[in-house]
């Protein structure tokens, strides 16, 4: 597994999602590894609970949902890991899913609501590693090509 982990975008990756086209429908790929137990900050209202990670983002899944619903979100696909075939060695995920959301503009109107800021606290907390990967939907069919 690699070394680095990731649970924000770095400037230059967020710079090349900004960047593409706001307008169209997106799917966003995401792949969760949580902590053993959550790293709050400190004075913060959950701090010193002792919950998992897993338990952690459960609460970003119930402060968040309303948002992500009221911006045109959905969950696509939902699946817990098992394991990787093409991919390094030792990697590992909790779980993945597949959200999409009718445009880009919906995603930022996201990031930028006042309550989704206060609930992406819990995300940082639950997450010791992610992925975020922007896709544009394709069609579905029983062929790979």
């Amino acid at each position: 597994m690699t070394c680095e982990t990731y649970i924000d975008p770095s400037p230059v990756n967020f710079q090349a999602f900004k960047d593409l086209p706001r307008d169209t429908p997106i799917n966003m790929l995401n792949l969760l590894l949580y902590r053993d137990l959550a790293e709050y900050p400190e004075g913060h209202e959950h701090a010193g609970k002792g919950w998992s990670g897993k338990r952690a983002y459960e609460e970003y899944g119930k402060t968040s949902g309303p948002i992500f619903q009221r911006v045109g979100g959905s969950i696509l696909w939902r699946g817990s890991f098992q394991s990787v075939v093409t991919g390094p060695e030792g990697e590992r995920w909790h779980d993945g899913f597949i959200a999409q959301y009718p445009n880009a503009g919906a995603f930022f109107a996201m990031l930028k609501d006042p309550e989704y800021q206060q609930a992406v606290v819990n995300r940082t907390a639950a997450l010791v590693d992610s992925r975020l990967v922007r896709f544009a939907p394709g069609e579905a069919g029983a062929a790979f090509g």
